[in-house]
């Protein structure tokens, strides 16, 4: 299908011959000789948004005007409150949130045939990539038949879930899918299908270049900015409405500039890097807002090591963290095997529109800071969140205090006197806890490192820190060092390349001896999916109350994400995971305490097997090679021969399975008529839940393991489906069932509702704790309105659209927060779920709130604007009231007639109705 480019842009339109081919494309300085403005100091990530507006301009969805704003922006120093309409070029998906998704796509066809329309209306108009990443579980490990026995029980966990997306693949147009085994999305995406510039046919059959752009069902989509390539993770709704031709609504963003200066230096690695620029974006405050890094620094980082940086843009709270097109760009499309004449076609193009980041690149920010990567350290990040950066000199004392915390004591002495004293590595000692390991010959106490794993798009993408993993391996093998057996080791790379240098090195055999053997190309333990402990190790963590830890090279470290076993989880590079592995203790202080003994039983220290800088890059420059990308990603969409056995049928509305426990036809357009209802006053409604700060999307829709005593376990229960095959919540995600019981279910949300509880657990209408599940259904069917109180930064983290869903269809009206992380905000609106914040000096705690209160939320009938300030009565338990003013955070006009339809997907679906 052709794309549909504006008919009142001739005077923008050009032409561009690069790599023996003409194209056309719209030219920015085209627009100001044409006198729409100044656009020369833009940021490159802002161009590409105005490109988008000047090849889409018609007078009516994108204006003239909207076009203006963007230099008023740049006159205003990086500020224009204007709305516009974005077109992004194409969507990806993961397979946690693509089988959702393709869900909605199915019921939608139901829903409009149930109008009187055409089931082929519902189809993709924008091209969609859905790659299978996130299913593979770590159950074996540490041994060379880990990877064939994790696919084979991946296959036969998931095949209701892969028939689905294989029937999704054949019925609908624009769609493919990726097959399991393959690599994580966003590392396919940036070694494969992106191409930085995109082309394509228009209505006229002209072939039109213009920025490869996207927006991602996981928020680990800001990964491709590394290249150039703008795009930032949405709901699953809001990426369902985008394929369907619905541009994104947004507001003209703020760009803040991110200078980056010197070199890094020996011993230091992107992760440390990316660790450190995570701790000043979310101190400096960027939520909703592009970040751009700029600098003579980029001269000296790789295009992985900018990719490491885009892809955390979620963990420091960005829409996104873009690395202008240069030289560095066009080393990295030719090393990756993109053809040569799209090579020429993005470096003239670049140049040509005022992409290209030159020694003269000088563009106005919005604000700027600045970082000497010079200054960079060794560092992790932990235990519970990406900001919380740690040197690696201090992170053993850290943990100390971690564990005072817990357990309720001061900072004591003695656990200074311990750290002082250097414990000896293979001795694990700790006077206040310690535990015997049933049948094995060692102990494990508070700080075992249960579980080491190289995993995750945002390091195994980044070929100088997995190189430098093997070369960690390959020393501390030479001299017999092992991992410590309470350790869980897995190697899960981002794609297929990974394992192709590593074996060319020949350093897949040493990471193999360390216990780091292949578990799967996917996800794994960053998702969650870290698999079970040894049932000795986990006994004894749950006997002992055990603190134990987990370190990973990923991008998420929340609570109860990794593994229900563990509560403190560490962030770091892939080379400290093996160092971590080997010490099998967070106690040790790898800057200065031994972390093993050699053959002849002599300490060894960290910077013993620590390669140089020059070492890792010699190897990467020999065993990295354009002919490896190529050859791996010849037949990326085949599959393997499990694959290709998956059958299907070909009917364009699906059959659902009465008996499948998978995928299930949601409730969302039942019933549903051609027009919309109206916003109404919310009355009387009761809390279901006070939660605090930083409650993450992990907090609300948990993507993990359940046990059968969850009221998900019980569903699944009831249908005879015995635990070992629960598989997990992400996996469920296409029944709704399911996602309903598992919403504000994660094992360490904590409900301030109740005292010194942790889990899913709240006040049902007789007052009694009840599970959440339990509480708002009891609270349907006594016909009363929800609402959810939040502290700051609500919704952080992942961009699971279920995390909106769940809570909609509990019952839940809105939900009110001192503030929203930009994705969740968007989510809720797209759900009907309207997002208020607190304003002035109220919070859940300076208002005493306990979750007795109801609340009136009154001026949302009628004349309601976007981000309205509107009055809400507390009624507290006493009989006592108290007037408050809230902040609707429904920020656009279009946002409104969602939640006026009932959501974003009802808006779509009634419009397509009523063109047909």
């Amino acid at each position: 299908m052709p794309i549909i480019v504006g008919q009142d842009t001739a005077k923008t339109r050009k032409t561009l011959t690069a790599g023996g081919s003409t194209v056309a494309y719209y030219s920015i300085p085209a627009a100001e000789a044409a006198g729409l403005g100044n656009f020369a100091r833009l940021p490159a990530a802002l161009k590409v948004v105005l490109e988008n507006l000047l090849r889409f301009e018609d007078g009516k969805t994108v204006s003239v005007d909207d076009i203006k704003a963007f230099s008023e922006w740049a006159d205003n120093g990086g500020k224009a409150l204007r709305e516009i309409a974005y077109r992004p070029a194409r969507v990806l998906m993961q397979d946690f949130t693509g089988v959702p998704a393709v869900v909605d796509l199915a019921a939608m066809r139901d829903g409009i045939v149930a109008l009187g329309g055409d089931a082929q209306k519902i189809n993709p108009l924008n091209p969609v990539d859905l790659v299978i990443d996130h299913s593979v579980m770590i159950d074996e490990f540490g041994n060379p038949r880990a990877f064939q026995m994790n696919v084979d029980r991946e296959y036969e966990r998931n095949i209701e879930r892969y028939t689905f997306l294989k029937w999704g693949q054949k019925a609908f147009n624009n769609f493919r899918v990726v097959p399991p085994g393959t690599g994580i999305c966003h590392q396919v995406n940036l070694e494969y299908l992106a191409q930085t510039v995109w082309t394509d046919t228009d209505q006229n059959g002209e072939e039109v270049a213009y920025p490869d752009t996207l927006v991602g069902t996981d928020s680990h989509t800001t990964m491709i900015n590394g290249l150039g390539v703008l795009g930032w993770g949405v709901g699953g709704i809001e990426a369902e409405a985008a394929m369907l031709g619905q541009p994104v609504s947004m507001l003209i963003p703020e760009v803040v500039g991110f200078k980056l200066t010197g070199e890094m230096v020996e011993g230091t690695t992107a992760t440390d890097l990316v660790l450190r620029v995570v701790k000043m974006l979310r101190d400096k405050g960027v939520v909703g807002k592009f970040v751009e890094f700029y600098g003579p620094g980029l001269d000296h980082l790789p295009l992985a090591d900018r990719s490491t940086i885009a892809n955390m843009a979620p963990e420091y709270g960005a829409t996104c963290g873009f690395f202008p097109v240069d030289d560095e760009t066009i080393r990295y499309l030719r090393q990756s095997g993109r053809d040569e004449g799209r090579i020429a076609l993005v470096e003239a193009y670049a140049k040509e529109n005022g992409f290209w980041r030159g020694p003269d690149y000088d563009p106005v920010y919005s604000d700027t800071l600045e970082l000497d990567m010079g200054d960079v350290v060794p560092a992790i990040s932990g235990p519970k969140r990406p900001q919380d950066h740690l040197p690696l000199d201090q992170a053993a004392e850290s943990f100390f205090n971690v564990v005072a915390e817990y357990r309720g004591e001061d900072e004591s002495p003695a656990a200074q006197d311990m750290l002082a004293e250097a414990p000896a590595p293979d001795v694990l000692s700790d006077p206040r806890k310690t535990a015997k390991v049933d049948g094995e010959e060692y102990e494990i106490r508070d700080g075992a490192v249960v579980i080491a794993s190289i995993t995750s798009c945002t390091n195994t993408s980044n070929p100088y820190v997995m190189i430098g993993a093997g070369l960690v391996a390959r020393k501390a093998r030479a001299l017999g060092l092992t991992a410590k057996p309470w350790v869980k080791t897995s190697l899960a790379p981002g794609s297929q390349v990974v394992s192709a240098y590593l074996e060319a090195a020949e350093l897949q055999e040493d990471l193999d001896a360390l216990g780091f053997n292949l578990v799967g190309y996917g996800c794994t333990t960053c998702i969650g999916n870290s698999g079970p402990l040894q049932e000795e190790i986990s006994k004894a963590i749950h006997d002992n109350d055990l603190i134990a830890t987990s370190v990973l090279s990923g991008n998420r470290n929340f609570e109860g994400r990794i593994s229900p076993d563990v509560r403190a989880n560490y962030l770091a590079s892939p080379p400290l995971v093996v160092a971590y592995a080997i010490a099998g203790d967070m106690n040790v202080d790898l800057t200065r305490d031994p972390i093993g003994q050699d053959k002849d039983g002599n300490d060894v220290f960290l910077k013993d097997i620590w390669p140089t800088q020059k070492e890792v890059a010699d190897l990467v420059e020999k065993t990295v090679t354009r002919e490896a990308f190529q050859a791996k990603y010849a037949d990326v969409f085949k599959g393997d021969e499990k694959w290709q056995a998956v059958e299907t049928t070909e009917q364009e509305t699906y059959d659902w399975p009465e008996a499948s426990t998978y995928v299930r036809n949601p409730p969302y357009f039942q019933d549903m008529g051609m027009e919309p209802g109206e916003i109404t006053d919310i009355e009387g409604a009761h809390a279901l839940a006070v939660l605090g700060d930083m409650v993450t999307t992990d907090h609300i829709s948990p993507a993990g393991s359940f046990k059968d005593t969850t009221p998900a376990g019980r569903y699944l229960t009831e249908r005879q489906v015995p635990q070992r095959e629960f598989n997990s919540y992400g996996s469920r995600r296409g029944n709704h069932e399911v996602m309903m019981r598992g919403t504000f279910a994660n094992i360490r949300i904590r409900n301030e509702m109740l005292s010194g509880v942790e889990g899913g657990y709240t006040k049902g209408p007789d007052g009694n704790q009840t599970s959440i599940f339990e509480a708002a259904m009891a609270w349907q069917e006594k016909g009363t309105p929800l609402v959810v109180i939040g502290g700051e930064q609500y919704g952080a983290g992942s961009s699971r659209d279920w995390a909106a869903k769940g809570t909609a269809l509990l019952g839940v009206k809105a939900v009110i927060a001192e503030s929203f992380e930009r994705i969740h905000r968007s989510n809720l609106v797209g759900m009907g779920v309207i997002p208020f914040e607190f304003t002035g000096e109220d919070t859940r705690k300076t208002l005493e709130l306990t979750g007795e209160e109801t609340f009136s939320i009154s001026g949302l009938a009628g004349d309601l604007k976007p981000q309205d300030e509107v009055p809400c009565t507390i009624t507290y338990a006493d009989g006592s009231t108290k007037t408050i003013t809230l902040k609707c955070r429904i920020d656009t006009a279009i946002e409104k007639e969602y939640v006026e339809h009932g959501g974003v997907l009802h808006y779509v679906l009634r419009n397509l109705a009523k063109s047909a």
